[in-house]
């Protein structure tokens, strides 16, 4: 950096020459009018680049408080590697040196991270091609890949950055990584428990040293932010259980001389066990105590419990805004009583100021229009506040699918202390999807699927979709669209065209295996219209209308219940009435909560006149953290009208996954004993061999206890289960009775895998009949490429 003197009729300044003026104490730098201003050392930046940053302008007066503020503002441009300024006469010249162009940013020996996020986050840091090289920012940049692999136990990571210059002033960027193997924990103690032995809180951990499924797990690698998460888990285990003085004094964390192995040693205080000893209400409860004392959960007798404390403070204020007091103050002093190991508890509360909602605003949505999230609300602006509808219109809008996180803030309203408005903020997930997928069963064995869906069409909230199916069994092609407010009041309606292919489940054993592509087949191809209609903020009614045209094509093997059908269009034009409820806490893997559907379709029009109905019910209960309780039950009817049977094609199947395990898919229920060719001749078949028909009739019950797979913790995506399955299929005229009910018993596993959900289970029947046919090993997986 050179500042101006004058010297051989050049006025120059150096950072050494101000050094020596000021050792001197002598050199006064006389100040001069700027007639001109030039700048050298250019490659790529722009001269006005340069113009537009600096103070001073021509015909400013130079002084030496300028001339540093100018060279300040150039090197913040972040551009130049130095600058100087000079003086030749009343001339000012800025010399710069520019920073190297970053050419390109390169990775070499990272596996523990996906190279093009690595990418991405230096662009967004500033190291991307085309920007200039900073020493600094790769410094920095170095140092947190450093510790993004600390964070994941490579403790052994080594990370070099190499700068190479090429030419034109530019240079490559290369963070070459060792990453090493990961660090494990080789042991967890936990030191001054007495009340739980030390295994018995180790099982609260998700972190432990490690077992025969830490590869897919990696359970057994540390790090911080799991560490305290556990730490929190074991505080709420104790608080849980009455011990109010419960702290964690200290926790070490051991590495090893070779970075491979780490200990953890958790110190604790466990202090007294407390009872409680009453509870009492302080305060204002708008002549309401009766219902604030139904929602205490803290129970005098009871060990102290900060969870139920927590849930009742929290109902309480839930309570106060339902009668629109957003600001009520609920507190849970503790009166202690060492003496004794007794606490009471005084529930203060203040309801403050009722507020209504002024103004209900929209944020991140930069797709879906404000229509769309604005009609599920159910608290409306300026009406008071409700809690309850707030909450409702929350999840309602969580329900649309559209967006991965949905908040509701709450603000005051400056210079209104009586109003409220309320920020509804959401953040947009991609809802347009173009898939291509196969599939393998032990039934369907490979199936391709294809479509193309966009739940959120131009952002109306609007869904289109084409689906298409090319299973063993079922082909399938579908084109829906679904308006879910066809009308203000929020009825949906959806349309439907359809193609259908369908080959019934058909095994004949007679020592030969059939050609599939030879078997009987049934077309269906048809179109419906079907309204949806909200009675109430669970429940929907469906109802709509069909038409739909079913043939069946002659094959080897085809039952004669088949052949009154053959050679005929078979018509139908279905009403359909349906209802639907779900409260389950997530639709893949439900811990709590209840599913119903109940749907019927009636054709009392066309060739074939016929009701059939189906329900399905399930409940998932809780048993513990990590176990769950599930029950199924699935019922089916369907009935002839007019003297007319019931159409052989809407039979009922069961037997198989989804159904009654151990036994084959849609093996259960009525048989036929005859069949016919394709040139229609009815013929016995052999001896001992059959074809499955299904029922008209369906009863199938299921229930299952799922816990987290042994060395997966909590983790929900892999779980196993035991099961017991009861149900059958029966004729029209046949009678449904317990005794005639297969039964299995079994163990599974469930794996919510990266290449799609799988299901594996292995059943025992324990109720079968002669003739049964058994698949004890049963397994389904979908994936997607």
């Amino acid at each position: 950096m050179k500042l101006p003197f004058n010297r051989f009729g050049a006025r120059t300044a150096t950072a050494v020459a101000a050094l020596l003026c000021l050792a001197q104490g002598a050199w006064a730098l006389e100040p001069f009018k700027v007639q001109d201003i030039r700048v050298e050392g250019l490659q790529r930046v722009e001269a006005g680049t340069v113009f537009a940053s600096m103070p001073l302008r021509v015909g400013d007066e130079y002084n030496d408080d300028k001339g540093a503020a100018a060279i300040r503002s150039l090197f913040a441009l972040g551009l130049f590697k130095d600058v100087r300024l000079e003086a030749n006469g009343n001339v000012l010249v800025v010399v710069v040196e520019e920073r190297p162009t970053i050419a390109g940013v390169d990775f070499v020996g990272t596996k523990e991270f996906d190279k093009e996020a690595l990418q991405k986050a230096m662009r967004d840091v500033g190291l991307a091609e085309g920007r200039p090289f900073d020493k600094a920012l790769a410094d920095r940049a170095e140092q947190e890949l450093k510790r993004q692999y600390i964070n994941r136990s490579l403790y052994g990571a080594e990370v070099v950055t190499t700068v190479t210059p090429i030419e034109r002033n530019r240079v490559n960027l290369t963070f070459s990584v060792t990453e090493g193997e990961a660090a494990k924990i080789n042991d967890i103690r936990i030191v001054g428990n007495q009340a739980f032995s030390e295994s018995t809180l180790k099982k609260q951990f998700d972190q432990d040293t490690g077992g025969w499924l830490s590869w897919y797990t990696k359970s057994d690698r540390y790090a911080r932010s799991k560490l305290n998460a556990d730490l929190e888990t074991l505080r709420s285990y104790y608080l849980q259980r009455g011990y109010l003085d419960f702290r964690i004094e200290s926790t070490q964390v051991a590495i090893s001389p070779d970075k491979q192995k780490i200990s953890l040693v958790v110190n604790i205080h466990e202090g007294e066990k407390f009872v409680v000893s009453g509870v009492q209400l302080e305060g204002n409860y708008l002549e309401r105590e009766d219902e604030f004392k139904a929602l205490v959960k803290i129970r005098p007798g009871q060990p102290y419990n900060a969870d139920l404390v927590t849930e009742t403070t929290k109902a309480f204020s839930d309570h106060f805004s339902k009668f629109g007091f957003a600001f009520a103050r609920v507190e849970a002093v503790p009166e202690i009583d060492r003496e004794h190991n007794r606490v009471a508890f005084v529930l203060r509360a203040e309801p403050s100021r009722r507020a209504y909602v002024r103004r209900i605003q929209v944020s991140g949505n930069d797709r879906t229009r404000d229509e769309v999230i604005r009609r599920e609300f159910r608290q409306f602006e300026s009406s008071w506040y409700d809690g309850d509808k707030i909450k409702l219109s929350r999840d309602r809008v969580d329900r649309l699918g559209f967006f991965t996180e949905v908040g509701v803030d709450t603000q005051e309203v400056p210079g209104a202390p009586d109003q409220v408005d309320l920020v509804v903020s959401v953040k947009e997930k991609p809802t347009g999807a173009v898939t291509l997928g196969a599939g393998f069963s032990s039934a369907e064995k490979v199936s391709l699927t294809f479509g193309i869906k966009q739940e959120n069409a131009f952002g109306s909230g609007n869904y289109l979709g084409l689906d298409v199916n090319t299973s063993k069994y079922n082909r399938t092609l579908v084109v829906s669209t679904t308006d879910p407010y066809f009308t203000q009041d929020g009825i949906s309606r959806t349309v439907d065209a359809y193609y259908r292919t369908s080959r019934p489940y058909s095994y004949v054993y007679d020592g030969r295996e059939v050609n599939t592509d030879d078997m009987y087949k049934i077309v269906s191809k048809g179109a419906s219209v079907r309204f949806g209609v909200p009675f109430s903020e669970q429940d929907t009614v469906y109802f709509g209308l069909g038409f739909e045209q079913t043939s069946i094509k002659r094959g080897v093997y085809m039952p004669s219940q088949y052949e009154p059908y053959t050679g005929k269009s078979n018509t139908a034009i279905p009403l359909t009435l349906g209802w639907g409820r779900d409260s389950r806490d997530s639709a893949l893997a439900p811990n709590s909560g209840r599913y119903q559907r109940f749907n019927a379709e009636w054709s009392a029009a066309g060739d074939l006149n016929y009701v059939k109905a189906n329900y399905q019910f399930q409940q998932y209960i809780p048993v513990t953290k990590a176990i769950t309780f599930a029950a199924n039950a699935e019922l089916g009817w369907g009935k002839g009208l007019g003297g007319k049977d019931f159409p052989i094609f809407k039979n009922f199947y069961a037997g198989g996954l989804g159904s009654v395990r151990g036994f084959e898919q849609g093996s259960l229920g009525p048989r036929s004993s005859t069949f016919v060719g394709p040139d229609g001749t009815p013929t016995a078949y052999a001896s001992g061999n059959y074809s499955y028909l299904g029922g008209a009739k369906k009863a199938v019950m299921n229930f299952e206890l799922i816990a987290p797979f042994p060395g997966a913790g909590n983790d929900k995506t892999l779980r196993w289960f035991t099961f017991v399955d009861v149900g059958n299929v029966y004729g029209e005229n046949d009678p449904i009775r317990f005794s005639d009910m297969r039964a299995s018993v079994g163990i599974g596993l469930s794996w919510i895998s990266p290449l799609g959900p799988l299901r594996l289970a292995w059943a025992n029947p324990i109720r079968k009949q002669p003739g049964d046919e058994l698949q004890k090993l049963q397994f389904q997986i979908g994936t997607s490429f």
